[in-house]
């Protein structure tokens, strides 16, 4: 199933989002320019490598660019093919925007990472004398898509079918994140043997696992999303303590606000 938009409206606008697509645009650009020989080599230096970071391997002469820890955060942002690149950008721009949202930008940025960071170690500890380097913001949007399906369960979501003919229909998110999570632990299992190159389905796993964990001490906890607002995707924010309340209207009419006096409603 490949999602091409929700119904899920945000309050707030997603610069982040936008700048973590936009720098991994421009940083594949970057790859493409270098050709096959050097953007080889460019995964080789900026990729994580976890025997490298663990220190069961030595870089090769002339790739010891940057240190091995820093290259968990340049992996996030490399690919490995247009293909690669578009459907973790797509994924990021129908989910990122409302976890950005629910969270805050700065908050945001510090989740996003975490994420990539716990998805890298999940696919690297389990073999940490691996030399095959790893690229892809998946494992950190993969956080995201955990942090979507605790928060947003019922928001709908159009997703394209392709069972012989492109078919498209109308899902919660719960199914099509459940059934996305389900797909990557069966994925994995199923390449334990494979030790060679390929799709890394355990930082996927982990960094799903990552964003169900962290989303609630990163979400902002002014904002309230009440049942209605997770089926509508309409974020509230809880009245501030201190605010007067105003009286209700079945009380004695000497305790309603005068006619003179402004009232101010909450935000």
């Amino acid at each position: 199933m490949i999602p091409i938009r929700d119904f899920n409206p945000t309050t707030r606008r997603p610069y982040v989002t936008v700048a973590i697509i936009v720098t991994c645009i421009l940083v594949f650009f970057w790859q493409a320019s270098l050709g096959p020989s050097a953007g080889q080599q460019a995964t080789m230096r900026f990729g994580f490598i976890p025997a490298l970071f663990f220190g069961h391997a030595a870089w090769p002469a002339g790739l010891d660019t940057i240190p091995s820890w820093a290259t968990l955060f340049t992996s996030m942002f490399m690919h490995g093919g247009f293909m690669h690149l578009a459907g973790n950008m797509l994924y990021l721009w129908i989910f990122g925007n409302n976890i950005e949202d629910a969270t805050g930008h700065v908050r945001y940025a510090l989740f996003y990472l975490l994420c990539g960071l716990a998805a890298a170690m999940a696919q690297a500890i389990p073999d940490p004398h691996s030399t095959i380097p790893m690229i892809g913001a998946s494992g950190a949007i993969s956080g995201v898509l955990g942090a979507y399906l605790l928060l947003f369960p019922k928001a709908k979501v159009m997703v394209i079918i392709p069972i012989g003919f492109l078919f498209v229909q109308t899902l919660p998110a719960g199914w099509l994140l459940g059934f996305w999570i389900v797909f990557q632990l069966g994925s994995g299992f199923a390449s334990a043997s494979n030790a060679g190159g390929g799709v890394a389905w355990w930082a996927h796993v982990g960094g799903f696992v990552a964003g169900m964990a962290l989303i609630h001490l990163f979400r902002d906890k002014i904002r309230q999303i009440s049942p209605t607002a997770i089926s509508a995707g309409v974020a509230k924010r809880r009245p501030k303590a201190g605010r007067s309340r105003i009286p209700n209207s079945k009380k004695d009419p000497q305790d309603r606000p005068k006619p003179t006096v402004e009232r101010r409603r909450d935000p």
